[in-house]
């Protein structure tokens, strides 16, 4: 079975899995098999700050090395638990890097998110370490992009003024945060500036645990 928190011997749905190095161990009936516990990368921020763009440009450059995913082409009605951190829909993405990552490549996931989100969930077992890197601006920087976004997508300002809370607040907490948060600041970096940040990110992280 690829879900894994489902055991292929006995069919047991395991709440919390249970994941001895690269094994994975039912706590049901004791069956063991083969499991790649990989670091995923969570390139996170606040709206405007560069993670859809700068992700697009890293599918070529980190090809083969990480894949790179979207976090918000899963942000679906039945996933939008608007309860103290999107629990489901956040679980439903360590799933998905745990089942990619059996394929023995990491995942780099694009999307807003920080560790208390993930660090508390029964999936974390799944994974060796979540590396985060946080892209920020400045707040004049970032609410001028975020005024020029189409009007489709709804950019009010009240919607403004909640992200430039959290861009500040990651700018103050970030370090501070279990595991830390590393910052980039994207305002006056290029676009060729900020992928290769995080591609010296994402290959420092795997030399770290080679």
């Amino acid at each position: 079975m690829l879900d894994p928190r489902i055991c292929p011997a006995c069919g047991d749905l395991a709440r919390v899995p249970l994941v001895e190095g690269e094994i994975r161990r039912c706590g049901r009936c004791g069956h063991r098999w083969p499991f790649h516990r990989l670091p995923l990368y969570a390139l996170t921020g606040p709206s405007g700050a560069g993670k859809s763009t700068v992700g697009s440009r890293l599918v070529s450059r980190l090809a083969g090395e990480v894949v790179v995913l979207e976090q918000d082409v899963l942000w679906t009605a039945g996933l939008r638990d608007d309860v103290d951190g999107h629990p489901a829909f956040r679980a439903t993405w360590l799933r998905m890097a745990a089942m990619i990552h059996q394929n023995g490549v990491p995942v780099l996931l694009c999307g807003t998110v920080v560790p208390p989100e993930f660090e508390r969930l029964p999936e974390r077992a799944l994974f060796s370490e979540i590396r985060y890197l946080a892209l920020i601006a400045e707040p004049e920087a970032l609410a001028e992009r975020l005024r020029g976004r189409p009007a489709w997508r709804g950019w009010d300002e009240a919607r403004i003024a909640e992200t430039l809370a959290f861009n500040d607040w990651l700018r103050r907490d970030a370090v501070a945060l279990d595991p830390p948060v590393g910052l980039f600041d994207t305002t006056g970096a290029s676009l060729d500036a900020s992928v290769e940040r995080v591609v010296a990110w994402v290959r420092h992280c795997g030399r770290l645990r080679s």
